[in-house]
């Protein structure tokens, strides 16, 4: 267990996370380096029991099951996340075309969780948004309104994420994210 064993683990996340965890925006492969440990191993959790990565219209997430499932000893999910928590966060440039002060008000309902600097909330499961890929926030944000995330009677946290997500249009949801990119 630790970081050595994350370090070995990691070697499977290469083909598609890369080099220091930075993404790959071609395949959906977020940037992952530097997020908190405890979302890393959420996010696994649920790949592993089966609320993330098993929607047909989610072909990521169809990816990424097996890696996760492939996570067999007891200290892996715990190593491969201290490993990848430990590298230098990323904060990937914008590729979006939203319209940050229209999101600013949208932003409003995220703030409960997410917080003001969107630094997320450890307490309420609520990632650190500022550190994510803005097409990654996207993908996720439809994947919630279509059900493909937040829909399973396990994902408690992601229902949450999956009402608030209803109330937007696409429109809505980039502008939001432009708004979560001026946080950083």
């Amino acid at each position: 267990m630790g970081m050595e064993r994350g370090a070995e683990l990691y070697e499977t996340c290469l083909p598609c996370h890369g080099d220091n965890a930075v993404g790959n925006a071609e395949i959906a492969a977020p940037a992952i380096a530097g997020l908190p440990q405890w979302y890393i191993e959420d996010q696994l959790r649920g790949f592993q029991d089966g609320y993330r990565g098993d929607h047909a219209t989610d072909l990521p997430g169809l990816r990424m099951r097996p890696m996760a499932l492939s996570l067999t000893r007891e200290g892996d999910i715990e190593s491969v996340a201290q490993f990848v928590a430990a590298l230098d966060p990323v904060f990937p440039a914008s590729t979006l075309h939203g319209n940050a002060g229209a999101g600013a008000a949208s932003y409003a309902v995220c703030v409960a969780c997410h917080g003001e600097d969107g630094l997320g909330n450890q307490d309420l499961h609520a990632p650190p948004i500022v550190q994510l890929d803005d097409w990654y926030l996207l993908n996720q944000l439809r994947n919630f309104k279509v059900g493909a995330r937040g829909a399973d009677p396990a994902d408690t946290w992601g229902a949450t994420m999956r009402v608030n997500s209803l109330a937007l249009t696409d429109q809505a949801m980039q502008d939001v994210i432009a708004y979560v990119q001026t946080l950083r």
